[in-house]
């Protein structure tokens, strides 16, 4: 069964900020999310209960995972030099 995704609007902004290439190559990763939430090269956040990370080039997608919930929420699409400092 796909989760739901849901787009925090940090997140939201985020993406507004990306070139269109770069842009459909994120979304394209973030869809795949709602088929399996652990895709290959996808981490644990350490010190975090249900956050990860997936890694797009020089950028990271923050995410949650809510099994019990079935929902994928994304967090933050940021450069990886910017991503860790809101966390």
């Amino acid at each position: 069964m796909p989760y739901e995704l849901l787009i925090e609007r940090h997140a939201e902004k985020d993406l507004k900020k990306l070139s269109s290439q770069l842009f459909s190559q994120i979304m394209a990763k973030i869809r795949a999310l709602a088929m399996n939430p652990h895709p290959r090269g996808s981490r644990k956040i350490s010190g975090s209960a249900r956050d990860w990370r997936l890694r797009v080039g020089n950028y990271r997608i923050l995410y949650e995972v809510d099994n019990r919930a079935n929902t994928v929420t994304i967090m933050r699409v940021k450069h990886r030099k910017d991503v860790y400092r809101d966390l």
